[in-house]
């Protein structure tokens, strides 16, 4: 379930897991929407896409898309108790969390970050944020299959850091926690 919400304000989006039953809430712009192209991202989304019901996020080429949001403009609205956290391995700084009423990926946090990074496979096809660059193509052997359509990066650019670091800023340089008690193992 996915869409503005009748009579709320035009710039919160509620957006949700597959079957519905976890939702989120995202109230502004992303600071940037991205598709990553690391071997972690990868990884995941492929060890994700096997739970039982779940549906692969990468697109065709095998990047993970996602808009990166400031973590205080994401609230989830139902479903808390439905989130999972899933990390490649136990020391993993980075950690997904997926909607276990239906498998679904819902975001990506990386350790210490102010951002939450949305997958967009959130949104339905027709307002979900179109992507303004690939990241970490350097991972790839072969980057001949990537479209043009978007700057394809070796890295994260200064603008991307520089994009994050406003946000951080604008923030306060706050870091709220986004609190997920149980733990997916896949």
């Amino acid at each position: 379930m996915s869409g503005t919400e009748p009579g709320a304000n035009a710039a919160t989006t509620v957006i949700g897991c597959a079957c519905g039953r976890t939702r989120l809430e995202a109230s502004g712009a992303p600071i940037l929407v991205s598709e990553c192209l690391c071997d972690s991202c990868n990884a995941a989304a492929a060890r994700l896409a096997a739970l039982p019901g779940a549906r692969d996020i990468r697109t065709s080429y095998g990047a993970t898309p996602c808009a990166e949001y400031r973590k205080d403009r994401i609230r989830v609205v139902s479903g808390a108790e439905r989130l999972a956290e899933f990390r490649l391995s136990a020391d993993a700084g980075t950690r997904r969390v997926v909607a276990t009423c239906c498998n679904t990926p819902v975001f990506l946090e990386l350790k210490g970050a102010h951002w939450l990074s949305v997958y967009l496979h959130l949104w339905p096809q027709a307002t979900r944020p179109k992507a303004q660059m690939r990241t970490m193509t350097g991972d790839l052997a072969d980057t001949s299959q990537l479209p043009n359509d978007i700057p394809n990066l070796k890295s994260q650019s200064l603008s991307f850091y520089a994009k994050l670091l406003g946000a951080w800023i604008a923030m306060g340089l706050r870091n709220p926690k986004i609190e997920v008690k149980e733990k997916l193992d896949a």
